[in-house]
C-alpha cells in the first residue's frame, strides 16, 4: 500500500528555481509544509551544484546570482570565499537560506512520475528514508533543472574507443588524468575549465569544439548579450524547440585566466573530429589523434523524464513554455526552464511563477 498525503503546490528541486518560487510563495503567505512542499533529491542543500568537482572555484565559471532575500542574512556570492570549493559555499549558502525562510524541503526524495487521477496531480516519489509515497497536488513546480539529464553526441566508432569516456558530471579530480593524452569536447566553459586544469597534468591536450569559439574580451557578460541569450532561450521555450545553450548567444568572457591560457596556446580549439577509433579520434583530413580519455562537456538538455505521463509535448515533440507555464497544461510550472535555465533570468522567474501559482490557489 503506497502511502499517499495531499498538498496545494509541489515544487520538484531545491536549486536556484526552486529555492526562488518557494522565498515567493512564502511572501505571498504560504505556508511551506502546508500549502506547498519541496522535494529533492540530493542529499543536501545546493542543487546540482553539491555534485561539482572539488576543484571548481566561485568565478571560474557562469556567475551565480544571489537569492532572492539572502541578502537579509548577511550573504551574497559577490563577496563568498573563493578560496573554497564552490560546491560547498553554495551548499552552505542555499542550506542557511533554507532554515532562514523554514522552507522545510523534503530530502532526499526521487520524484519518479507525475500523472492525473481525475482532477489530481499524481506526484510518484521514492526515498531510502520515506519509501514509495503518493503526493496529490492541484498544481506543480518543476524545477529540476538539467544535471540529472547530460548530453552526449553520437559520433562513428564512439563504442569502439577503448580508452575512458566520461561527462562533465563524471569529472572528479584532473589528477586522475596524470600522464594521459586527453581530448576535451565542448565549447563552454566547463571545456574551459577542464582544460586549465589538466594543463601541465595531463601528457597532451586537445580542445575540439563543434563551433568557433566566441571570445568577448569583458570579464562579465554584457546586459546585450545576455539579453539576446534569453530573448533565443524564450523564443525556443515558446516553439517548443530544442533550447540553445546560454553560451551561444552570450559568447565566452575572457578573465584573466583564461587570457592567459589563450596566450599559452592551451585555449586553441580545433574543429570537430568525424569520429572516434579505438586508440584516439579522427579529423576531417583523416588523421588520428591518440588518446587515452575523452572528456565530453557537451552540456545537458532538461530533465523531464518523469513528467512524461502528463503528455505536455505538442505533435511535433516539442514542450511550448510561455512565462514559465506549460502552454498543454496550465496546471504545470517550469521554473530554471528555457530564459530561465541560466541564473540571468531566474530571480525575476521565481517571482512572475510564485505569483501566478499564487493566484490559481
Amino acid at each position: 500500500m503506497v502511502n499517499a498525503t495531499a498538498v496545494p503546490v509541489v515544487i520538484i528541486g531545491s536549486g536556484q528555481a526552486g529555492l526562488s518560487v518557494a522565498y515567493h510563495l512564502k511572501r505571498f503567505g504560504l505556508t511551506a509544509g502546508r500549502d506547498f512542499v519541496i522535494f529533492d533529491r540530493g542529499a543536501d542543500a545546493g542543487g546540482a551544484w553539491q555534485y561539482r568537482w572539488e576543484s571548481l572555484r566561485l568565478g571560474a565559471a557562469h556567475r551565480v546570482n544571489d537569492l532572492p532575500g539572502l541578502n537579509e542574512l548577511g550573504l551574497s556570492f559577490e563577496t563568498a570565499d573563493r578560496s573554497r570549493p564552490a560546491r560547498d559555499v553554495v551548499s552552505e549558502y542555499y542550506r542557511r537560506f533554507e532554515e532562514h525562510f523554514e522552507l522545510n524541503v523534503v530530502r532526499p526524495v526521487s520524484v519518479q512520475s507525475v500523472f492525473n487521477r481525475r482532477a489530481d496531480l499524481v506526484v510518484r516519489t521514492t526515498s531510502p528514508v520515506y519509501g514509495e509515497r503518493e503526493t496529490l497536488a492541484g498544481l506543480l513546480v518543476n524545477a529540476t533543472g538539467t544535471w540529472g539529464a547530460p548530453f552526449v553526441p553520437h559520433y562513428p566508432g564512439a563504442g569502439r574507443f577503448a580508452g575512458r569516456q566520461l561527462h562533465t558530471t563524471g569529472f572528479r579530480d584532473a589528477a586522475e588524468f596524470a600522464g594521459q593524452r586527453v581530448v576535451v569536447v565542448g565549447g563552454g566553459t566547463s571545456a574551459i575549465g577542464f582544460m586549465l586544469e589538466l594543463e601541465g597534468v595531463a601528457a597532451s591536450l586537445t580542445w575540439a569544439s563543434r563551433r568557433p569559439i566566441d571570445w568577448v574580451h569583458t570579464e562579465h557578460l554584457d546586459l546585450e548579450g545576455a539579453s539576446a541569450a534569453v530573448a533565443m532561450q524564450d523564443d525556443a521555450a515558446r516553439n517548443g524547440r530544442a533550447l540553445p545553450s546560454i553560451v551561444s548567444g552570450t559568447g565566452v568572457p575572457v578573465s584573466r585566466r583564461i587570457q592567459g591560457g589563450i596566450d599559452r596556446g592551451t585555449l586553441v580549439a580545433r574543429p570537430m573530429f568525424v569520429g572516434l577509433e579505438p586508440t584516439g579520434v579522427r579529423w576531417a583530413d583523416g588523421s588520428v589523434t591518440e588518446a587515452d580519455a575523452i572528456i565530453w562537456a557537451t552540456g545537458f538538455r532538461p530533465e523531464l523524464r518523469h513528467l512524461a505521463p502528463l503528455k505536455l509535448r505538442d505533435q511535433a515533440g516539442g514542450l511550448v513554455v510561455g512565462a514559465g507555464s506549460s502552454w498543454t497544461d496550465p496546471r504545470i510550472f517550469l521554473a530554471g526552464y528555457g530564459p530561465q535555465a541560466s541564473t540571468i533570468g531566474a530571480r525575476r522567474a521565481g517571482r512572475t511563477i510564485a505569483r501566478q501559482v499564487f493566484a490559481l490557489l
